[in-house]
């Protein structure tokens, strides 16, 4: 297991249900970008317990205090950047020309990891209420010791 200087916790689509898997899954990380449909605040205060917090507003942060979530983050982590959005349809930048390693996104609830153009799309799934008969899942990025990104789903379906 990676160093958490060198590990990242992604999570998404919570609607306001922070399972005891999750919190136990993203103990150690170094740094927890939330992809959007956070849902209450007081998943935003559990996850700083762990980490540093990077969260973006999805569709159902219309009121209180997740409505005042910026639509769009880019943050830094050991060398590498990434852009944290909920909706990947509203991806208005070429991410490889602008330095990114990674986006992160939500708003499907399909977990998902894919490269293209030598840039990371990750889409962790949702780890709140189940929909349909998608998992429930959330995200890890290991950086290693090459500076190489690892991508990985877990799923924490009851």
């Amino acid at each position: 297991m990676s160093s958490p200087a060198r590990r990242i916790g992604i999570i998404a689509d919570t609607h306001g249900l922070l399972r005891p898997q999750a919190l136990a899954l993203l103990e150690g990380c170094g740094l927890i970008l939330h992809g959007g449909d956070v849902g209450k605040p007081e998943v935003l205060e559990k996850l700083a317990d762990i980490a540093p917090v990077v969260a973006v507003r999805g569709n159902v942060d219309r009121g209180g205090a997740t409505a005042s979530l910026p639509a769009t983050e880019a943050v830094e982590f050991a060398g590498h950047w990434f852009y944290v959005l909920h909706n990947l349809a509203e991806l208005d930048l070429d991410l490889k020309t602008a330095g990114f390693s990674a986006v992160v996104y939500g708003h499907s609830h399909q977990p998902s990891i894919a490269h293209r153009d030598g840039v990371l799309y990750f889409n962790p799934g949702s780890a709140g209420p189940r929909r349909f008969s998608l998992p429930i899942c959330l995200g890890l990025v290991e950086v290693g010791g090459g500076g190489e990104l690892a991508a990985r789903i877990v799923d924490i379906s009851d």
